[in-house]
């Protein structure tokens, strides 16, 4: 049996520079296969409102508000104000959590001599319990909600429970309790495996939600959009390409 002093040693060194190497190296493939799945979107000019027939500043800046009061009624926000708050509140913490806790940054600037922002202990531990919280209504969520439970697979319990593992370890190793060799390792291992599946699981939407809404344009978009989903078959060949049978036209990629 592998004593646990040089497991943790492992799981802490080797192990998680592997988990950054594939969590990067994926981030990175999946962030040239959106680029090769897409192409440039077509742009459009509008007319400045002030040509718009029977202008008024006064009128229309009272119809577009009152469209944009009626659009948040039938969006997300106004159907589901509650799941749209939970599921706000998960994400935020879901990122601050970690990027901003003492021990994590701790552990950086011994290793690299960089040191972060970090905030107070008892607010990260605060907002990893938020995570759990709200993990536990997805799941309840999932459970008791048919139209929901309908389309549940096992993946998505799976990927739920491998996202709140390392905050659930997290909160255990804090407040120290029994046994707390086994558990930070424990911590570390979910977390190592998080960042080894998340650009090829559904988790990807954590990279892809901020691509998606800034960059291909469609009804939900953040802006206009400069890119759009591409269904012309693949459009680049890399060998072809590399000898000079086919021209790589830049300007559309």
């Amino acid at each position: 049996m592998i004593p646990l002093e040089i497991f943790y040693d492992f799981v802490r060194g080797p192990l998680a520079l592997f988990a950054f190497l594939v969590f990067f190296a994926g981030t990175t493939f999946q962030v040239l296969r959106f680029f090769i799945l897409s192409k440039k979107a077509d742009r459009i000019r509008f007319r400045p409102i002030s040509q718009y027939k029977n202008y008024s500043a006064g009128g229309f800046s009272r119809k577009t508000m009152a469209n944009r009061i009626a659009s948040l009624k039938v969006s997300v926000i106004g159907v589901h104000p509650v799941m749209t708050t939970i599921t706000s509140i998960f994400h935020v913490c879901l990122f601050a959590a970690p990027l901003f806790l003492l021990g994590h940054n701790n552990l950086i600037y011994e290793s690299w001599g960089v040191r972060f922002f970090s905030l107070p202990e008892k607010v990260t531990d605060t907002m990893a319990q938020l995570v759990i919280a709200c993990a536990l209504f997805f799941l309840f969520r999932r459970i008791l909600v048919a139209r929901v439970r309908s389309i549940s697979t096992f993946t998505d319990y799976l990927v739920l429970f491998l996202t709140a593992a390392p905050f659930l370890t997290g909160i255990l190793a804090f407040h120290q309790i029994p046994g707390y060799k086994s558990i930070i390792i424990l911590h570390m291992l979910s977390g190592a495996l998080m960042l080894i599946l998340l650009p090829f699981t559904k988790l990807a939407h954590m990279i892809f939600f901020f691509i998606n809404r800034f960059l291909i344009s469609h009804e939900n978009s953040f802006g206009r959009g400069i890119r759009k989903w591409y269904f012309g078959g693949p459009k680049f060949s890399l060998k072809k390409w590399y000898l000079g049978k086919e021209k790589f036209d830049i300007e559309n990629w």
